[in-house]
């Protein structure tokens, strides 16, 4: 497969995936984006890394039974960066 990367996601190895940190100006804003990435990935049925502190949160797509990036985790960062447009 082709691996197209999307405009500001980062590609990170072992196993092969998007990542990219998001920042806000306190835990409450990061903690309420988490949250609609959550409801995203339900909405998807496809799910994400996430790692929350304060003032950031950090999403990695990644297809598990694939071992690596797929379209649907290209679908997926899109979607999300959606969420804070």
């Amino acid at each position: 497969m082709l691996y197209h990367k999307p405009m500001d996601w980062e590609r990170a190895e072992n196993p092969p995936r998007l990542r990219k940190t998001f920042r806000f100006p306190n835990f409450q804003e990061a903690l309420a984006f988490a949250n609609r990435v959550g409801a995203l990935a339900e909405e998807k049925n496809h799910h994400p890394r996430l790692v929350v502190e304060w003032g950031r949160v950090t999403v990695e797509w990644w297809t598990h039974s694939q071992g690596g990036v797929t379209d649907k985790d290209l679908e997926m960062a899109r979607l999300t960066d959606k969420l804070v447009e």
